[in-house]
């Protein structure tokens, strides 16, 4: 290994800042004894994703008609159900599909109420409980965080 005078090694960095790339991660740490480095990018998977996934011009309606009703604090509503992660929130399977639900129709636990996309991975959020859906807080292909008010399900 060479060091350079700051005790860091060039090389070490690059093979991180090549493995970051090459398994699409965000950052690796490394840590051995007293030396410790941690190589990390900014993604914006984001914006690169919402770019390509076109709203369904059916969606647009019941996005819309959502807001209409909305209590002066969601996120304090007993029915609210939380973003489980950081991603972009789609509303249908795919661009140009019907959403999984719909306001004003039951669903079941367990059933999917829309995907959040994370790390290139589609991920299903099911509904934690039974009910009516009685209000859809986010609009198709928005980006979404952790703990953010998702649904309404009574």
């Amino acid at each position: 290994m060479t060091k350079e005078n700051n005790g860091f090694d060039k090389n070490l960095i690059r093979e991180l800042a090549l493995l970051l790339d090459e398994t699409n991660l965000s950052e690796i740490e490394l840590e051995q004894k007293d030396f410790r480095i941690r190589v990390a990018r900014e993604l914006t998977i984001q914006a690169s994703v919402a770019s390509h996934y076109a709203p369904a011009p059916a969606a647009a309606p019941v996005a819309a008609a959502a807001p209409a009703a909305a209590p002066a604090e969601p996120a304090k509503h007993p029915g609210m159900v939380p973003s489980p992660m950081v991603g972009t929130a789609y509303l249908s399977p795919e661009p140009g599909a019907r959403a999984f639900v719909e306001v004003g129709a039951a669903v079941k636990e367990g059933q999917t109420v829309l995907i959040v996309e994370a790390m290139k991975t589609m991920n299903q959020i099911p509904a934690p409980r039974s009910g009516v859906l009685k209000q859809v807080l986010v609009t198709d292909a928005q980006p979404v965080e952790y703990g953010e008010p998702l649904f309404i399900i009574e």
